[in-house]
């Protein structure tokens, strides 16, 4: 089933044109990899599925329903999660505060009802010793697994995942691919904004490249890795 569609949505501030008639769909099950130089309109896409932008043009379709005019807070309870490329914790709370913040108001739900679901997202993403830590006091790679963990907290069918990676040690790296793989496994759609290349191509079947807002290529990894034309704009390099 197609959990995602894209139909020619098109984005602009101004002259400045930063989501081109992009068309892509993305079925369930599926972990779609985005990449592109920076200012390529990477981010501005995931705002545009996630409706916190608006499209000038096009439509967005989630779970066969028209969702091209839906409130962020909409799609996400309807289940679309993301995390931000800059986590911001709510630094004051504890790592277990913070997932039942984004729990009860992601999902519309009471405290009581979303316990036991938080505690085991705190296993899934390898935060259960820092529950009690306050969020102001982690580390990098700590403040990404809350990050993934809060995205998780809202139950997402659709997980969205803006340069999750970025900015840690390749062991790091490497630990929270693990932890990626294992959501993705349990059936969570996945779409993975990176610029960490091996991270991406560990986890996702396809990989869509973006420039100047417009859709280049979509394809298995080896054969857009592969492609003269994406080499150039991706890799900088005069095929």
């Amino acid at each position: 089933m197609t959990i995602l569609s894209l139909n020619n949505v098109s984005k602009s501030f101004g002259a400045l044109r930063v989501a081109d008639s992009i068309t892509f769909d993305v079925v369930q099950g599926e972990a779609l990899g985005i990449i592109g130089p920076n200012g390529a309109g990477k981010s501005t896409l995931f705002n545009l599925i996630t409706g916190n932008l608006k499209c000038d043009a096009g439509t967005v379709h989630y779970i066969g329903e028209d969702v091209t005019r839906s409130s962020a807070m909409q799609r996400c309870l309807n289940g679309m999660g993301r995390s931000f490329q800059i986590p911001q914790p709510f630094e004051k709370l504890t790592v277990y505060e913070n997932l039942l913040v984004a729990a009860t108001f992601g999902r519309n739900a009471s405290e009581q009802a979303v316990i036991e679901d938080c505690a085991a997202i705190l296993e899934q993403t390898e935060m259960m010793p820092r529950a009690n830590a306050v969020a102001g006091s982690l580390s990098l790679l700590e403040r990404k697994r809350l990050e993934l963990a809060r995205a998780m907290a809202t139950q997402p069918k659709l997980l969205l995942l803006d340069e999750i990676a970025g900015g840690l040690t390749e062991g790091e790296c490497q630990t929270l691919i693990g932890t990626i793989k294992s959501i993705h496994s349990s059936g969570t759609t996945i779409i993975w904004i990176e610029h960490v290349l091996h991270a991406l191509t560990a986890v996702v079947e396809r990989l869509l490249v973006l420039d100047f807002g417009k859709l280049v290529a979509i394809g298995e990894p080896d054969t857009i890795m592969e492609s003269k034309e994406v080499r150039e704009i991706y890799l900088g390099i005069d095929v």
